[in-house]
């Protein structure tokens, strides 16, 4: 534990941009919230509130803070896209893209609100878990979370009464179902309520992740309308459903690269075919060309990546998609040979090409590098038990993780940060000496976490506090 004796530079650098969204005693504990979960590896309130060790309080005080502060979510939200709007390095950019996609943030109990027994797709088993959807922004210089919404698991007698209020039938047969059968019965009235969810009525009872999804794109392009023009969406498979895209393309006008598995089915001149059944095909045809000195069907193509160069072997061409319609095809493999497994990707604008399909999808990564980022930050490791504590938790990691992000960008901060090593090692004697050395060992996690440090920096800021910490 690196014990604190004052806020860290870091957050005090930032916290003038989310000072109005609180009052002034509870801007205070915003502080000691956001240094914990920056420097504690204990990030629940009682380990966030140990490492500060001359500004003492009872944990109770941070914990109620965390319960019944009334800030609000979406106003720190603000501050904080404020604040990355701010920093040339962070704000948005035209070459940028945004993801959708969830997490399951697991807990080995079930006093949480609205916690649920969900299916881990690592463990392949089920867990208690609340389910976490995010919008994402990646661009070649930086990432960070745009907005995020908690999934809250049906209710059945919520469905049950609200689709009939809806003048839904629900069939008579199935009653008894209530009392023999309550998974079955519940899994019926989701499967009632999924056919008629286009009717806002319906759509109202309950939200699905996809709906979830929609909810945080149509308010991100309700305020900031001229990023349609720029910003793509993509996402996994599990959200490219015929709907989702639908929605993207007709309600926001927004371009998408989704992710196909390979069960889905082209509809070719010679009939229906499943795409990984085609893209075998196409790569037979495309050895037999190399062996015969003809054209390859799949191009070879080099995408920019923060900052790297990836290649990738690519086909692309616009097809006819069950249920999807028509949209840009691309068929990608990272082996020249193609003895690698194949990855499928499609599009609404058929006129792109591999290259700019590709370079778009392969910004989903952040995501993925957020969600375990974040859970080291505390994401997951929240003890309160309130629906609504537990997202105003997620909403100060994402706090967290976008200060950390602004922090590699501003120059101002990495000087301060130096001349604070270089004041505190020089006055390391003495009384004060364990102050001092917490100091030092802070503002090195500090360069550590937010990633500004250079091998030789690094190397100089070590070799002296690791003297000094073995006295």
């Amino acid at each position: 534990m690196i014990p604190l004796v004052e806020i860290p530079v870091l957050v005090r650098h930032f916290a003038p941009y989310f000072e109005s969204v609180f009052s002034a005693e509870s801007f205070i504990q915003f502080q000691r919230y956001i240094s914990g979960l920056v420097l504690s590896e204990n990030k629940t309130v009682d380990g966030i509130n140990r490492i500060f060790v001359t500004d003492t309080r009872n944990q109770s005080s941070l914990n109620r803070w965390l319960n019944a502060s009334p800030f609000s979510v979406e106003a720190l939200d603000r501050a904080r896209l404020a604040l990355l709007g701010d920093l040339p390095g962070t704000t948005l950019k035209s070459k940028g893209v945004l993801s959708i996609d969830d997490t399951l943030l697991i807990h080995y109990g079930q006093h949480f609100d609205k916690i649920a027994k969900l299916f881990d797709h690592v463990s392949r088993s089920y867990v208690w878990a609340h389910n976490l959807v995010n919008l994402h922004y990646s661009d070649d210089k930086t990432d960070y979370p745009i907005s995020f919404q908690l999934w809250e698991p049906a209710e059945v007698e919520v469905l049950e009464t609200g689709l009939k209020e809806a003048g839904i039938r629900l069939r008579d047969s199935k009653y008894a179902l209530k009392e023999s059968d309550s998974r079955k019965w519940r899994s019926y009235l989701l499967g009632v309520w999924g056919r008629h969810q286009k009717k806002k009525a319906v759509e109202r009872i309950y939200q699905s992740k996809l709906i979830i999804a929609q909810h945080l794109l149509r308010q991100f392009f309700d305020d900031n309308p001229s990023q349609k023009r720029f910003l793509p969406v993509t996402f996994d498979s599990w959200y490219t459903q015929p709907s989702f895209c639908r929605f993207l393309d007709e309600t926001l006008h927004v371009a998408y690269v989704g992710t196909l598995c390979g069960d889905e089915m082209l509809q070719l001149a010679q009939g229906s075919q499943r795409i990984d059944a085609f893209a075998e095909h196409l790569q037979k045809e495309h050895h037999q060309n190399v062996k015969e000195g003809k054209k390859k069907v799949f191009r070879k193509n080099t995408i920019s990546y923060k900052g790297e160069k990836e290649t990738y072997y690519s086909y692309c061409q616009t097809h006819r998609l069950e249920n999807f319609g028509k949209q840009r095809v691309v068929i990608n493999h990272r082996q020249e040979d193609l003895s690698d497994a194949a990855t499928y990707y499609i599009s609404n604008r058929r006129k792109w090409t591999a290259k700019g399909i590709t370079r778009i999808r392969r910004h989903r990564w952040p995501v993925e590098v957020y969600y375990e980022e974040g859970k080291a930050d505390g994401l997951d490791q929240y003890q309160v038990r309130d629906f609504e504590a537990i997202g105003k938790h997620i909403a100060l990691v994402a706090v967290t993780y976008s200060i950390l992000r602004a922090a590699q960008h501003d120059t101002a901060l990495l000087h301060q940060l130096h001349r604070d090593i270089q004041i505190t090692l020089d006055g390391s004697a003495g009384a004060c000496r364990r102050n001092t050395q917490a100091h030092a060992l802070w503002a090195l996690a500090g360069l550590i976490q937010t990633g500004l440090t250079q091998r030789q920096t690094l190397k100089q800021v070590m070799q002296p506090i690791l003297a000094a910490v073995s006295y």
